[in-house]
């Protein structure tokens, strides 16, 4: 639990606190045990890029020598950066014990981990060498360290054995350092390192016996077979420990004029894997001259973050955790349902001329995005295709329908984001790949990343252009759309597709900023728009009109908008906010926020929705957006926010807001003290998730 000395919680350490909640879902025993294990895995990924990115900002900001107390929420960022690194210390113990007692648990289930010497049986011995000699071996890089002056760079978040050697018959003579004492013989040591291969699987699934199912770790089959590793040398005895460092994620952009812009991108992602190390993580068994010899050779000094860990590091390798055929450890499956009214067996455009719709994956299936991508690729009447990329599924069929919509005389034009945090390589590979089709490709707006997800596809209809697209609050990525809750508007309301054409028109022409009726654009218009939003609320509550906001972001960290929800608090208007990840906003303080509730639902799907209502005097307002209340969606990014105007619609999204709202089970209540409690409010337990995927189904019963 951290104290509040101010009315903002500091961002970074309001992200530990998710992670925390991530952590919290490894320990529940309700959660089934293959899941437990996957969310083990999920929180170790989180903490990767969580120092790739917000460690290594703060490390930069205190190497600086400024204090950075205006953009870290009043705290100096060298006493950050130390109450960062313990908070990591202490949750990376919990994941150990929680790790331990989840290997107990699989092991009632007949699932037994093996991890080397006594436990392998015969026939394990003779699968593991051959498994090693065939698969593991061609793939191992071994580097000799005492042989070298330095280490050879280490690629960023790779799994490293360091291994010591005690050398049989050779000796090393040291001195005591103190003039007239003998000196001391000891026995002579090398140190090696072996990169763990991230071309095999982490868990090697052996032989079964009856009933009983057993796993080894990659590294302990490593260690198994390390004899036959270094076998040329003459040793007395050999041991192997886990390390690991993490990189400073920050691209740094070439300014050479005659590179292009995907040049550029493409350089500095290389420029990572040499970026200084911000985190090295190690062992806590291993031997105190060895972690010294490293320290020393590697350069780690007192500004990294030092992190004692277990036996295994890369822990986000569990979210790949082998089912081994049990179901019954696992979620029960969610078929994804139809959307209401939309058949994939009838023309989308004919559907969507009539009403809007509104898909909600993956409760919905994301199916009905490529259909109508599809449909537009081979329709005589569609003439232009517009969309923006930011994360695409690693075998995209968005991409493949838009590259069959320009082999069939399609305009198609793509805003590809190149500087996605970790998908540049990716998305590099689809812009060459799209441009060598034939695709209109923009590169965005400079200064800014385009983040809004958006798509424009023109028709010609009675000798008229008309236009039919779909606003998300999600990336078009078939493979993200099965665990991240978002919402899909399908529309052809003519005036908001004018205005998306306008979004399309600054990409190319950024000098021009467009006026919007409809649209909440940043980075021109958002903050403006949602507090006058904010202020009609206010203005109401003093009036004596219901007056109400409800949020629902993934991560709310603008210090102006806690502001103006604090003044909005102040003057009588009701907030709910579920807020997912980051809030620095604290709900509940006296004469500041006591009007302000927030919860957080941590649980099998992640929560990525972004929705904004408004009383409106009894005429709620209600919005949809690409962007969360923070600075870089704000001021930095192109973002998109629709309105729903349908009352179905509407009716849908304040009626699944509420479900959540009244979650008992996975919602966790934010509060000055930080402890992330569950909220315990009800006699009837309600699971949101669960909840919202019955409340889909009960309308298709009611369609049948």
């Amino acid at each position: 639990m951290n104290e509040v000395k101010y009315q903002y919680i500091n961002r970074e350490i309001s992200w530990l606190d998710f992670n925390a909640r991530v952590l919290q879902e490894a320990a529940s025993t309700s959660v089934p045990l293959i899941e437990r294990l996957r969310f083990l895995g999920i929180f170790s990924n989180n903490l990767d890029e969580f120092f790739k990115v917000r460690y290594a900002t703060v490390k930069r900001i205190a190497l600086s020598g400024k204090t950075g107390k205006s953009v870290l929420g009043g705290i100096r960022a060298k006493d950050l950066m130390e109450d960062i690194t313990q908070i990591v210390i202490n949750q990376q113990t919990e994941s150990l014990k929680i790790l331990s007692d989840i290997e107990k648990e699989l092991e009632k289930e007949n699932i037994f981990m093996i991890k080397e010497g006594d436990e392998v049986t015969s026939a394990q011995n003779d699968f593991i060498r051959n498994y090693f000699y065939d698969k593991v071996s061609p793939a191992l890089v071994t580097i000799m360290l005492s042989d070298l002056d330095e280490i050879p760079n280490l690629k960023d978040s790779a799994g490293y054995l360091a291994v010591k050697m005690i050398m049989k018959g050779e000796e090393e003579v040291s001195s005591s350092g103190v003039k007239g004492l003998f000196k001391a013989k000891s026995k002579a040591v090398r140190y090696a390192m072996v990169e763990i291969p991230r071309t095999i699987d982490r868990f090697v699934v052996l032989p079964s016996q009856g009933e009983k199912k057993y796993i080894i770790i990659l590294d302990d089959l490593i260690r198994y077979c390390m004899g036959n590793i270094f076998n040329i040398f003459d040793y007395e005895s050999l041991s192997a420990h886990m390390i690991k460092i993490t990189r400073d994620a920050e691209l740094d952009i070439d300014s050479d004029l005659s590179k292009s812009f995907m040049e550029k991108i493409s350089s500095s992602v290389k420029g990572r894997r040499i970026s200084e190390p911000v985190r090295f993580v190690y062992d806590k068994e291993i031997e105190k001259d060895t972690l010294k010899f490293l320290k020393d050779k590697m350069g780690i000094d007192d500004t990294d973050s030092v992190i004692p860990g277990g036996r295994y590091h890369n822990r986000r390798d569990y979210m790949g955790f082998p089912s081994l055929g049990r179901d019954d450890l696992m979620y029960k499956k969610f078929p994804p349902l139809p959307v209401k009214g939309l058949s994939h067996e009838d023309s989308l455009f004919a559907a969507i001329a009539k009403k809007d719709y509104l898909q909600y994956a993956p409760y919905h299936t994301f199916s009905n995005v490529i259909k109508l991508l599809r449909e537009a690729a081979i329709d005589p009447k569609v003439k232009s295709i517009k969309v923006t990329v930011y994360r695409l599924a690693k075998n995209s069929q968005v991409a493949s329908s838009l590259i069959n919509a320009v082999k069939n005389g399609k305009d198609v034009t793509v805003q590809i984001e190149l500087q996605a945090r970790f998908d540049e390589e990716a998305n590099i590979e689809y812009a060459e790949q799209l441009q060598s089709e034939g695709v209109k490709l923009i590169f965005g707006v400079q200064g800014l990343k385009v983040h809004s997800k958006i798509c424009v596809i023109e028709r010609l209809e009675d000798y008229k252009l008309k236009r039919y697209g779909f606003i998300s609050t999600g990336n078009f990525n078939e493979d993200t759309a099965k665990i991240y809750t978002d919402y899909t508007l399908f529309t052809a309301h003519q005036p908001i597709l004018k205005e998306l054409n306008k979004v399309f028109d600054f990409f190319e022409t950024n000098y021009k900023i467009n006026k919007y009726k409809h649209l909440i654009v940043s980075p021109h218009y958002t903050k403006r728009v949602f507090s006058k939003l904010i202020n009609k609320e206010i203005e109401n509550a003093k009036a004596g009109k219901e007056a109400y906001i409800k949020i629902k972001m993934n991560s709310f960290t603008s210090y102006k908008m806690v502001d103006k929800l604090y003044e909005a608090s102040r003057n009588g208007v009701k907030i709910q906010m579920i807020i997912r990840g980051t809030c620095c906003l604290i709900p509940g303080l006296p004469g500041i926020s006591e009007n302000i509730e927030v919860i957080s639902v941590v649980d099998r799907f992640l929560e990525h929705t972004r929705l904004f209502m408004f009383a409106n005097g009894g005429n709620p307002k209600c919005y949809i957006s690409s962007a969360d209340w923070m600075t870089r969606n704000l001021d930095f990014r192109v973002e998109v926010g629709c309105p729903i105007y349908d009352q179905d619609i509407k009716q849908e999204m304040m009626e699944t807001f509420d479900i959540c709202w009244r979650d008992n089970v996975k919602a966790r209540v934010f509060s000055e003290k930080q402890d992330n409690a569950y909220k315990n409010i009800g006699n009837v337990k309600v699971r949101s998730q669960f909840e919202t995927y019955e409340y889909y189904l009960k309308k298709q019963i009611v369609k049948k």
